[in-house]
Order: structure tokens, then sequence, then C-alpha cells
């Protein structure tokens, strides 16, 4: 199926794997390009000459186009973006804004650049930055997300920009696709469902805790950094919760120095990070620790299968997904059934049938 997404990217389907932090790793970012999707590395919890070594494994197993994702406010963005360049990648993909001189530098390259937006005027902004593509994802998405559903911001931002529009939030078979289509994306990108295959390194014992979730298992709470934050409900997100300043301020310590010694950052660059993500909000200096530590949350989950101490990010649409098929099967699974789809409304639409 060829779409603006395709065209740009060089890909085969309209599919993107999204970069999610300890899970879109060198093996599912190329089970993901070998189906014929766009995989996108995730950087942030590598050190960049982790990134280097990844970039060169995923290399090894693939000779698809693929990406990586970069947070755009770390303090070492450039040094990144110049490894991208230097080892031939895609695509950059960017959970917040990138600056007009990443854009600049990466676009000189021949590097397709494409940021993940939550609103109208971020995407205008970044459009008018030069950007190539973006990705809108709706508050139906894992991670840090919005408070408008996909159906609404989708549309909104098709009508705004004049660049292809990925979208984001609530997407996991072929039925999804064709909707976004007809919304006027050029694709679906996808984090929980590519999460939930057999190609993901997760814990089977996690991947378990996803498939067993319902719909109304899944929630949004602001107690990991002060941001809304969609995961699922656990007794440790509960813990976060009820936890008094004094506790969630030494467990913020406490695990940030632990991500301190993973990532290689000082303690400056980690309470920058974490400043960062403000995003002009208030918050409490264990929330500020929180917000450049959430990494470690996340690892101890997705990595350590530690799910009593960890959190796990999810799209709502984890409450609907009850198996775990390999990339290539769920990739094939989706274009099948979207083809399906376009030809049931095709023939709704002939006088002769």
């Amino acid at each position: 199926m060829e779409t603006a997404l395709t065209r740009l990217v060089g890909v085969r389907h309209p599919v993107v794997q999204t970069g999610m932090g300890w899970v879109a790793g060198p093996r599912l970012v190329s089970a993901a390009a070998n189906a014929g999707a766009l995989g996108v590395l995730a950087s942030a919890t590598m050190t960049a000459d982790r990134l280097r070594g990844a970039i060169r494994e995923v290399r090894t197993r693939t000779d698809a186009p693929f990406g990586v994702n970069l947070r755009a406010d770390a303090q070492d963005a450039g040094d990144r973006v110049r490894i991208i360049i230097e080892e031939g990648v895609r695509v950059a993909s960017f959970a917040l804004a990138p600056s007009r001189e990443l854009i600049a530098e990466l676009k000189a390259a021949g590097v397709v650049v494409i940021p993940s937006v939550g609103a109208r005027r971020h995407a205008e902004k970044v459009a008018g930055w030069g950007v190539d593509a973006v990705v809108v994802q709706g508050g139906e998405g894992g991670g840090h997300t919005g408070e408008v559903a996909t159906s609404v911001l989708l549309p909104q931002v098709v009508d705004a920009v004049d660049i292809p529009v990925v979208a984001a939030g609530g997407f996991h078979d072929g039925r999804g696709l064709v909707a976004a289509l007809a919304y006027g994306a050029a694709g679906v990108a996808m984090g929980t469902r590519f999460l939930l295959t057999s190609d993901s390194t997760v814990p089977d014992a996690v991947k378990a805790r996803y498939l067993a979730a319902t719909v109304r298992d899944v929630t949004v709470t602001t107690a990991v950094d002060g941001l809304p934050h969609r995961m699922l409900r656990t007794p440790f997100v509960d813990s976060l919760e009820r936890a008094g300043r004094v506790r969630a301020l030494v467990s913020a310590v406490r695990r940030a120095a632990g991500f301190r010694k993973l990532s290689g950052l000082t303690w400056p660059d980690m309470v920058r990070d974490g400043l960062a993500l403000r995003h002009g909000r208030r918050l409490a200096w264990s929330q500020v620790l929180l917000a450049a530590n959430t990494p470690m949350l996340l690892k101890a989950a997705m990595v350590d299968g530690r799910t009593d101490l960890g959190v796990m990010a999810s799209g709502q649409v984890a409450g609907v997904i009850d198996d775990l098929p390999s990339c290539a099967v769920l990739v094939d699974r989706i274009m099948t059934e979207a083809e399906e789809v376009l030809k049931t409304l095709a023939r709704s639409d002939d006088p002769g049938h």
C-alpha cells in the first residue's frame, strides 16, 4: 500500500513501530523493518556509544530503512544527531519538537525528520520549521499523552499542515489503518501493539500483565513525573499516588542514582533534564528527580520484569489485544485486513451490489 509516508521513508507499508524506551531495541526494530514497517530505535535510555552500537546491530539484521528516536531537549542531542548522520540512518524522530538548528542539520544530511506532537499548534510550528512529517498522538496513546482523542485531534492536524501526518493513539489493526487513512493520515504509528509481539524483548510475565488488562485497567497519572502519563494501573502506581513528599523524594533520589550510573549523566545533567521536562509546570523537587529518572521506573518493568517496582507505559489499546504475534505476522495481518475493508467499502459503493 503506497502512501505519502511509504514514499517519504522508503518502507513497504504505512505502519510505524514507535521508539519505546527499553523496548524498541535492535531486535524489535529490525523485525518491524523486515516486516515492511518503519522500525524506530529508542535512544533516550542509551549512552551515545551504545546508540552507535545499536544502530550497527540493526544494520546487521536488516537492509530496510529504519529510524532513531531522540529527546530533543537532551544535553547531548547534537552529538546524537551527528551519530545518526554518520551512521546513515534514514529517519530521525523526536518525542519533543527539535530546534530549527537540529532540523536543518539533519535535513542537510538527507535525514527525514519526523517529530511527534500532541496538539495542532505544535504541528503547525514544526511544519513551519521544515520537518518532513509529523506523528500526531491522541489521548489514547501510551506514555506522556494529552487529553484530546485521536479522532478529534487527527483531522485538525491534517487540515492544518501540508506535510504527511502519521496517526498514533489507539491503533492496532487494519480497520484502524483504514480509519486513519480516511481522516487524511498517511499511516499509523503503534507502540503497545508492537510491544506485545514475540519479537519484543519485554519479559513474558510483563507481557502477560498487559494481555490480562482491560480497557479500564489503563489509566493516566501525574504521580510519576508531574505530567499526564498513560500506563497500566498497578499497586505500585497506586503507592506513587499515595506517597507523601518526603517518601517520594527519597525514592526518587535512589532511582535517580541508578539511572545516573546507567546513562553516564552527571547529577547536574539529570536535574537539568528533569527541569526541562516540566514544560512550565510547577513541580516539587521529588517530581523533578522523578522526571529525570522515569527511565529507571520503566526499566524495572520492561527489562527486569519487576512490575512491583516499575511502571508499564501503555496505550488504552492494551485492553483489546489478546495475542503475541511476530512482527511479520502482525504487519501482514494488518495490511490484509486493511485491503479487505477497502474492498468491502468499494463494493458497498458499487450500485451493482
